[in-house]
């Protein structure tokens, strides 16, 4: 939008800056439009890709396709989300990049509050070996818990690990892969809450190895927090350095997982079947 001003001196020198500066502004917007034009889809190509998202989706859940999908649908052991009643205080581990933050979170009547720091991974770290990384993880929680005076107190812990894992419980997750730049050896295949309770043997730190109650990803660690002040929030949405989504599914719909009674969080991990499944149909 511009906004002529009448010229005080008369001269009309104003009104012709401001009508360049518009003019300009406009070239510019042609260009990006130009660039983003071949990235917009057609109502046609969203019901496509919508179609092409359900059917990945289904053959995810589903107990003989699972592992062919390009969409992996994990199952969480996550079966409800919070109603608000809940009340404690906990500690809390982020893991999912280059920086590790560890947290401890008081919920009362009053609301919630927190405290957290951050400590960075070194890269010699992250690819080094998983002794190296889940000691140094140790390590972090023992000076985070000096600092807060926590060293007496034994809290449930929950641990949020961004990359994928296949859950066979909700205390227990075994690592599919390493992303993020992440490639710390003996770890893939490996369950990593117990790798966790294996460095806090080893450290002998403050961290009692038996007070890993639940590991959550990223994702669903963000529907669980929404869902807190919300009830109805059963979809988390991360669009980030990655992306991924994940919702509360109903069980008898859930092939890999036995029952067919209530519902399931369901982790996604769709952060690349787009490009698999435009390849699917040959559009690649």
């Amino acid at each position: 939008m511009a906004t002529i001003l009448a010229s005080r001196d008369g001269s009309g020198r104003g009104a012709a800056m401001v009508t360049a500066v518009a003019l300009r502004l406009a070239a510019q917007r042609r260009a990006v439009d130009e660039v983003l034009a071949p990235l917009r889809l057609s109502r046609d190509d969203l019901v496509k890709v919508q179609a092409l998202m359900r059917e990945e989706m289904e053959r995810g859940l589903g107990k003989e396709t699972n592992a062919s999908a390009s969409v992996r649908m994990l199952p969480t052991y996550v079966n409800h989300t919070p109603d608000g009643t809940e009340k404690g205080d906990f500690l809390a581990l982020d893991l999912g990049g280059t920086n590790f933050r560890v947290l401890v979170v008081r919920i009362t009547e009053d609301g919630i509050t927190m405290a957290s720091e951050i400590y960075v991974i070194p890269v010699s770290i992250t690819q080094g070996s998983g002794d190296e990384l889940f000691d140094h993880i140790i390590d972090c929680i023992i000076d985070f818990q000096t600092k807060q005076n926590l060293v007496t107190q034994m809290l449930p812990l929950g641990f949020t690990f961004s990359f994928p894992c296949q859950q066979v419980g909700l205390d227990k997750a075994l690592l599919l892969t390493w992303t993020k730049g992440f490639s710390a050896s003996g770890c893939v295949g490996q369950d990593v809450v117990q790798l966790l309770r294996d460095a806090a043997k080893r450290k002998r730190g403050d961290l009692h190895p038996g007070c890993v109650v639940a590991l959550v990803n990223d994702t669903v660690g963000t529907m669980m927090a929404c869902g807190y002040d919300d009830p109805k929030c059963e979809i988390g949405l991360i669009v980030g350095t990655g992306t991924n989504a994940c919702y509360m599914e109903e069980m008898k719909n859930v092939g890999t997982v036995e029952g067919d009674q209530g519902r399931m969080c369901i982790n996604m991990e769709w952060g690349e079947p787009g490009y698999m499944m435009w390849h699917r149909q040959g559009d690649g």
